[in-house]
């Protein structure tokens, strides 16, 4: 089912090769939906200098599938360096959308800290 609908896809489907965990929800949500979440986590991710392989792809994909229901779902690899997010048709036997990718290595912000604000992480 993961083909190639994003960049993400190839390494999701490795992740689960190897024997990753996998869930899949039972609630269904409107893709449109989705894209509104997931388009603030681009951005959010952006600012921090944070990039997830097929993201901007998958909130164009959910944005045109529009009121679709859908079912989403997560992967988490075996030795935890990576995840995913894939969306799912509603009866969960079509991959429409996936991202994801390897986890930062650090919890250092590229963000400045706002004055008055304590960084914790400097």
């Amino acid at each position: 089912m993961l083909r190639e609908q994003t960049s993400a896809c190839g390494p999701a489907r490795n992740a689960l090769i190897a024997g990753a965990d996998f869930v899949v929800w039972d609630g269904l949500v409107p893709a449109n939906r989705h894209a509104g979440v997931f388009r603030g986590r681009m951005h959010h991710s952006l600012k921090r200098g944070h990039t997830i392989d097929g993201l901007a792809d998958s909130v164009d994909i959910l944005l045109r599938a529009g009121e679709e229901p859908l079912r989403t779902g997560s992967i988490d690899a075996v030795d935890r360096s990576s995840w995913f997010t894939i969306f799912l048709n509603s009866t969960a036997t079509v991959v429409v959308a996936c991202c994801g990718g390897r986890r930062p290595t650090t919890m250092e912000s590229t963000d400045s800290p706002e004055p008055g604000h304590i960084s914790w992480n400097r």
